[in-house]
């Protein structure tokens, strides 16, 4: 199934804020006192993006992608610079509509493999409108709260 309407935005690199960084890691045992912030500060837009020309948020859609950690209304960092390669995930053109698969090559056929099981690959051939768009690089969700 492909995403009819995925949602492009640009990262704003003037607005961009610092927050306090714990560079140490949390600990899931007893927490520590003496590791209250240390001031290190970090804007996200530095871990997540690293080329600023090349790269864009989208907003997943759908559930052909949860085996990859990817779920509806997650944000998507996508880089456009990326080489495309087997195994990569990637936001590709096809037909007039966007989708975001795995890329995978199999007996020199190109193919978008979904990651849930509901789901067939995409088999991409001559006659399809086709262009890899970019790379996704990471994934921005929302944590559920109930258990």
């Amino acid at each position: 199934m492909l995403n009819k309407k995925l949602q492009f935005l640009l990262p704003d690199f003037e607005n961009s804020t610092e927050l306090p960084f714990i560079s140490e890691g949390i600990k899931a045992g007893f927490p520590s006192p003496a590791a209250d912030f240390e001031g290190t500060r970090i804007s996200l837009d530095s871990i997540l993006i690293k080329n600023k020309e090349a790269t864009f948020y989208a907003k997943a859609s759908g559930d052909s992608m949860i085996g990859a950690g990817i779920d509806n209304d997650d944000i998507l960092v996508i880089d456009r610079s990326l080489e495309p390669t087997d195994g990569k995930i990637a936001i590709c053109f096809i037909d007039g509509e966007f989708t975001v698969k795995r890329i995978k090559f199999i007996d020199e056929k190109l193919f978008l493999q979904p990651e849930n099981d509901a789901y067939q690959p995409i088999e991409i051939k001559e006659e399809n409108d086709f262009m890899i768009w970019g790379i996704v690089t990471f994934v921005i969700k929302k944590l559920s709260t109930l258990k």
